[in-house]
């Protein structure tokens, strides 16, 4: 088999043109033919497509919204291409196929389906740009739809991968071309076997550079980010964070678990299965060394801290006078499950469960309505999580230091907090 690479380039990356044309002198010192580009929406192009789902679910006028993120996408365009290229008709032709998709009825029952479809623009729409701006470099390449490729069930929004057509599918799309040029294809997004876009889950980008590695069984991945690689903490919150050259693939599992930002969850495991090394670098330093994820002997003993933002703490309270037991938990979990509500942290007393979730539109009144007849709930949104991996008492003491706890937990290597946002 062919000795491939994937390097994967998120939103920051490709934010504008500046940003892409610095894609481009990336690529033309590293890029080999066998190489895949994965690609990300452009800046916070997936943040606005959710806000105009929003609106139309709540039937609120979003045309101006629409016309703002096409015109981000031209004036990209136009600082790339200049006015006569054939991108600008491609570009506008992705947004009149977005309206069209937006007029058909949207409701709690198709939501995430619905929500899958619209995503998906950002992905590909990006990839369009700079592929096509990558050729006119004199990079040349192919672009490829994943959708073609990535095999899913029907999990709409949180997509499970069918990992024998997938490979399969890979090795025979994927691989031909390989041995002639390099590919450009999205991040994040899939096909289920009815032909319906599915999506891997928020952030799934990472995850895709590692599927496709898993079934090319590549050299490596690399993941090009707005830092200098893996820290310790996120640099826009806390002061003198601490870079890792690297990390073991369990520690960098656990700190997304925890969720850490920098990497997918899923991303670890299928790069771990194969011992494909993981390069965390940045594409504002690139000549910089990045973090290394593979297997490492020695335990990393430094302090990590993550932050979660839009948190819910709800809890679950007997009305029977009866204890809490396995088949209360049993119940609530088989909710969220149904629901696709992760929780983030958990605490049991005599009469209650407590569960820190993500906020997720209209998750909350379904996940009440179908338990509030055999529970008391009650929760507090807009919160947040702090989780320290390798605590110590003073991170726990400044960390706590004029905060609102609503909950915590500690163990021997992990603390926890849940607080009001300030």
């Amino acid at each position: 088999m062919l000795k491939t690479f994937v390097f994967k380039f998120g939103g920051a990356s490709v934010k504008d043109a500046g940003s892409i044309k610095n894609l481009s002198k990336i690529l033309f010192n590293r890029l080999r033919n066998h190489t895949v580009i994965v690609v990300s929406a452009m800046g916070k192009t997936t943040n606005a497509l959710e806000g105009i789902l929003e609106k139309k679910y709540r039937q609120e006028d979003f045309s101006s919204n629409i016309t703002i993120l096409e015109n981000y996408h031209l004036e990209t365009c136009m600082g790339l291409f200049g006015e006569n290229h054939p991108i600008h008709a491609i570009v506008k032709n992705y947004f009149l196929q977005l309206q069209r998709d937006l007029e058909a009825p949207l409701s709690q029952d198709n939501y995430d389906l619905y929500y899958d479809r619209i995503i998906s623009y950002g992905e590909l729409i990006a990839t369009r740009i700079v592929q096509e701006y990558l050729c006119l470099e004199n990079i040349y390449c192919i672009w490829q739809d994943a959708r073609e490729f990535i095999v899913t069930n029907s999990d709409f929004r949180f997509a499970k991968v069918d990992w024998k057509a997938t490979s399969s599918r890979i090795k025979k799309s994927l691989l031909p071309i390989l041995e002639k040029f390099p590919v450009v294809t999205q991040g994040f997004i899939g096909k289920d076997k009815n032909g319906n876009t599915t999506t891997l889950g928020r952030e799934g980008s990472d995850f895709t550079a590692a599927i496709i590695a898993s079934c090319l069984k590549s050299v490596s991945v690399t993941i090009w980010k707005d830092v200098d690689g893996v820290l310790n903490a996120d640099p826009k919150r806390f002061p003198n964070t601490i870079k890792f050259d690297e990390l073991d693939y369990h520690e960098a599992a656990e700190l997304t678990y925890y969720g850490a930002s920098v990497i997918h969850p899923k991303t670890i495991k299928p790069l771990a299965n194969l011992s494909i090394p993981l390069f965390v670098k940045s594409f504002i330093h690139p000549e910089g060394s990045g973090t290394k994820i593979h297997h490492v002997r020695h335990e990393n003993k430094t302090p990590c801290i993550v932050v979660k933002d839009d948190q819910i703490l709800v809890s679950f309270k007997v009305t029977d006078f009866t204890f809490i037991h396995e088949g209360h938990i049993h119940q609530i979990y088989s909710e969220l499950e149904k629901l696709k509500l992760r929780v983030n942290m958990l605490q049991t007393s005599a009469i209650s469960v407590s569960l820190v979730i993500d906020k997720q539109l209209f998750k909350m009144e379904k996940l009440i309505h179908t338990l509030n007849k055999d529970f008391e709930i009650r929760y507090n949104e807009s919160l947040q999580l702090i989780t320290v991996k390798n605590h110590n008492p003073k991170i726990m003491g400044e960390l706590m230091k004029n905060k609102e706890i609503l909950m915590e937990q500690v163990t021997r290597s992990t603390f926890q907090m849940v607080t009001k946002s300030q």
